[in-house]
């Protein structure tokens, strides 16, 4: 059994604000957690102008703050309907080490945070504050992109299907753990997926003089197909039947595509889909609950 007993949902109170707390709405009402809802406000200028012994915070005047505390409890309204405790919390600093010492100190069992979904030269000079906590959460990360619809935390199923990710690394064995014991808690389908990543990018007509690429690509499909066998724990096929699939191609293209067709939401279930990934990987995927990042550390 997974245990989640406090999950950290910061927030930018930004569009995709209310679908991401859904999401963490409905985490916790799956496992009877309570969530804190937290706004952090960052310095007046970026890290390398602002001198590190003394930076210029953005001191907020007691009638921001109310503005501010006043939009978190309209975000946070629906949890009291469904008897979810809330805690609403501003703090001031820079975004990404404020939510990881708060995600120690809490400490919290899981963090739920929304993605812009940056991309190419935006996000490399930018950066992201999604991907700088995945890398450093000292717990599992669930993130929310743009694309992921809206859930129904009061519905009764969590998952139904769940998509991880394996590269074969550590974390992504951790990862692959945690997402058979959401299968199993869920009833949920899962699919554990490894990608080859080609030599050459020109598939499948591309050639190497003198060595015999196909040949060789067969051999990578079936040690993988072998060795994604022996990862799925034995005793989890007496619960479920995972399916395990090896794609070639681009990591971040063909992990979004390896869950099965789900039959249209209801209006009654959670979630529909999810991707469970590891903090190594690089991917644009969906994961935990609908369309969402699980990753762990």
């Amino acid at each position: 059994m997974i245990e989640i007993r406090r999950i950290l949902c910061p927030t930018d109170l930004s569009d995709i604000a209310p679908r991401a707390f859904d999401h963490a709405l409905a985490l916790a009402r799956f496992h009877q957690a309570e969530v804190e809802l937290a706004y952090i406000s960052e310095p007046l200028l970026p890290g390398p102008v602002a001198p590190a012994s003394n930076p210029p915070w953005a001191v907020l005047d007691p009638a921001v703050l109310g503005r501010l505390r006043a939009a978190l409890e309209a975000l946070a309204a629906p949890a009291s309907a469904l008897g979810i405790p809330v805690r609403i919390e501003v703090r001031e600093g820079r975004v990404v080490a404020e939510i990881l010492e708060r995600a120690r100190a809490w400490p919290a069992d899981v963090v739920v945070m929304g993605t812009h979904g940056r991309g190419g030269f935006e996000r490399w000079v930018l950066g992201s504050v999604t991907e700088k906590v995945l890398r450093k959460s000292p717990c599992p990360v669930l993130t929310v992109p743009p694309p992921a619809e809206g859930l129904h935390p009061s519905g009764t199923v969590l998952f139904r299907s769940l998509v991880c990710p394996v590269d074969f690394s550590g974390a992504s064995l951790a990862a692959l753990g945690y997402a058979l014991k959401l299968a199993e808690e869920s009833g949920a389908e899962i699919t554990v997926v490894h990608v080859l990543e080609w030599l050459v990018e020109d598939e499948p007509g591309a050639r190497i003089a003198g060595f015999d690429l196909p040949e060789f690509r067969r051999y990578l499909e079936k040690d993988a197909r072998d060795r994604l066998r022996k990862v799925v724990p034995a005793g989890a096929r007496d619960w479920c039947r995972p399916r395990e699939q090896v794609v070639g191609g681009r990591p971040w293209r063909e992990i979004p595509s390896a869950a099965p067709p789900q039959p249209k939401d209801d209006g009654c279930g959670a979630a529909k889909e999810s991707r469970v990934e590891s903090s190594e990987s690089r991917t644009a995927a969906r994961l935990l609950a609908l369309d969402s990042r699980l990753s762990t550390t």
